[in-house]
């Protein structure tokens, strides 16, 4: 992240690891692999998400929702898009959000069919941008 000019987004110690390890006790944190080398990782958590309770513009529905949270990949390619093609399996009504710097992720998301609804903020105040993918007919 840094290389691709996103320094500020996680830093060297985020996520913080118990906020990992409860994602593993919770059943949400799923990994991406292919022949026993793991591409990619992300949390996949349904119902109310406390930070997207306020935006700053409008989501697109009210209905439920899942939100992908903490994606991370080793840059092999295709890691958001098996993700969400996985989390719209459980839930077709998915949200997602990522720091402002991180042009990369924000491109990701707009090509896997997400439109950008607003700014929500973190619990310690920090803004992202978010987006939501409404279910096809």
């Amino acid at each position: 992240m840094v290389r691709t000019g996103n320094p500020n987004q996680w830093g060297k110690d985020r996520p913080p690891e118990e906020r990992l390890k409860k994602d593993i006790e919770g059943g949400t944190l799923y990994v991406l692999e292919n022949e026993g080398i793991i591409h990619g990782v992300f949390a996949f958590l349904l119902g109310e998400d406390p930070t997207y309770g306020y935006i700053d513009g409008a989501w697109l529905s009210d209905a439920p929702y899942g939100t992908i949270h903490r994606i991370a990949s080793d840059g092999s390619g295709g890691v958001l898009k098996a993700a969400v093609e996985f989390c719209a399996q459980i839930c077709p009504h998915i949200r997602i959000d990522t720091h402002r710097d991180n042009r990369i992720m924000r491109e990701r998301i707009a090509g896997n069919g997400f439109r950008e609804c607003g700014i929500i903020y973190l619990e310690n105040g920090d803004p992202r941008i978010a987006f939501e993918l409404l279910p096809t007919a």
